[in-house]
């Protein structure tokens, strides 16, 4: 059966679904790494992928980012001059109650009624202005991260923005 379109999942629907432990067969999200890139060094810029509007990103979408922003970065940075960190994981667990369709299907469906569904995926829940992903770099490879998020957000459903933190080099003072 076909993934259905962002827009049925990207808006919040009732308390989230989190608890696997209770919840049979749900998949395993398709984010394969949370953090790339070159994690241990000290990069004076922070590039943020923050969100302007709450909503769910399914995880699928959410890996389509990821690949995306890691593609460009490792092939023009190289994988020692960049820190990409995804700061959300996908817990809350999506549903969904496929419909029969075909002739004969309003004998063998129940249609709508006690539709609970059938665990099909994960998804990240995201408040207004929470970051979702961030990018460290040198100050020369600012503009590649901006445009590796910029590929990243048109990935993903909602409306995003970017901030950009600059480390303020601190000085210690000499005792004389």
């Amino acid at each position: 059966m076909p993934v259905k379109p962002g827009k049925c999942y990207r808006h919040l629907g009732g308390p989230a679904y989190t608890r696997r432990e209770f919840v049979d067969g749900v998949p395993p999200p398709r984010v394969t790494f949370f953090d790339m890139g070159n994690p241990g060094a000290d990069f004076p810029v922070e590039v943020s992928l923050v969100a302007k509007e709450q909503g769910q990103i399914r995880h699928n979408a959410l890996e389509a980012a990821r690949m995306a922003a890691n593609r460009l970065l490792e092939r023009v940075a190289g994988r020692q001059n960049y820190h990409l960190k995804i700061r959300l994981y996908p817990h809350h667990i999506l549903r969904d109650h496929p419909m029969a369709i075909g002739a004969g299907a309003d004998r063998v469906s129940e249609g709508m009624r006690l539709a609970f569904g059938r665990p099909i995926g994960t998804a990240v829940r995201i408040k207004a202005d929470q970051k979702l992903m961030t990018v460290r770099v040198p100050e020369q490879f600012l503009p590649l991260a901006k445009e590796a998020l910029e590929r990243a957000a048109s990935k993903l459903p909602l409306r995003w923005r970017m901030v950009v933190e600059r480390k303020v080099q601190s000085s210690t003072p000499s005792s004389s």
